[in-house]
């Protein structure tokens, strides 16, 4: 099983409270720690991330020993993660539909690549013989309720959904996918449900849900495993 937790913007574009995002999202079980590249991203606007904050993020992801994951948006951030040899990527939902050339470049790279379908409406999956490439059942609804979800997968195999990428409020859902045979796991992360500054907070995991999220869903994939 892999857990990813998304912190996003969910900074708030406070970078030095990455710090504190990181160390809880390790502490809760997760295995990746991810942010967003290229979103939001102009001098100025919340998600400016240079190379400073990118090698700050890094190193601490270094020091608590989880490791760092970007959502790559643009061709920009796609020569960031590649001049800090970064070697595994996210494709968002929304690349894949606004710019799918980029989505072919971080995929041509043969590095472990997730990628979201929340915008995707074709049956054939983007990128179905790369097997570098993980695709994620998603719904790009913030947050998505039971009523979204009625074409939710009644089976997630490695070949075809290998994980679920959560906006649901709860954790209720992504057990619901473990169960169902999911092995990756992304949901969003915060330290505070209340805050207003970006609409993923409410959908978000708090570290004491996200704790629960990861024990629960382990030990889930553990009866799996034993044919329970």
């Amino acid at each position: 099983m892999i857990f990813i937790a998304e912190i996003g913007l969910n900074h708030n574009g406070n970078f030095k409270l990455c710090y504190e995002l990181i160390k809880k999202a390790k502490e809760a079980g997760a295995d990746i720690a991810k942010f967003q590249l290229g979103w939001r991203a102009k001098k100025g606007e919340m998600n400016h991330i240079d190379d400073k904050i990118m090698r700050d993020l890094l190193n601490w992801g270094k020091y608590f020993n989880i490791e760092i994951m970007f959502s790559i948006f643009t061709d920009n951030a796609l020569n960031m993660v590649k001049k800090h040899k970064i070697k595994k990527f996210k494709i968002a939902s929304r690349t894949l539909v606004d710019n799918f050339d980029l989505a072919k470049r971080i995929v041509s790279l043969n590095h472990l690549t997730y990628a979201s379908l929340g915008m995707w409406n074709k049956k054939k999956l983007p990128f179905p013989s790369k097997k570098n490439v993980k695709h994620l059942w998603c719904k790009s609804l913030y947050p998505t309720f039971n009523k979204d979800l009625k074409n939710f997968p009644k089976k997630f195999t490695s070949n075809f959904y290998a994980g679920y990428s959560d906006h649901t409020i709860g954790i209720e859902t992504c057990l619901l996918a473990i169960s169902r045979g999911a092995k990756i796991i992304e949901k969003h992360f915060t330290l505070d449900k209340s805050s207003t500054v970006i609409r993923d907070h409410a959908l978000s995991a708090t570290p004491e849900e996200f704790t629960q999220l990861v024990n629960l869903g382990r030990e889930i994939e553990k009866k799996i495993s034993l044919s329970i």
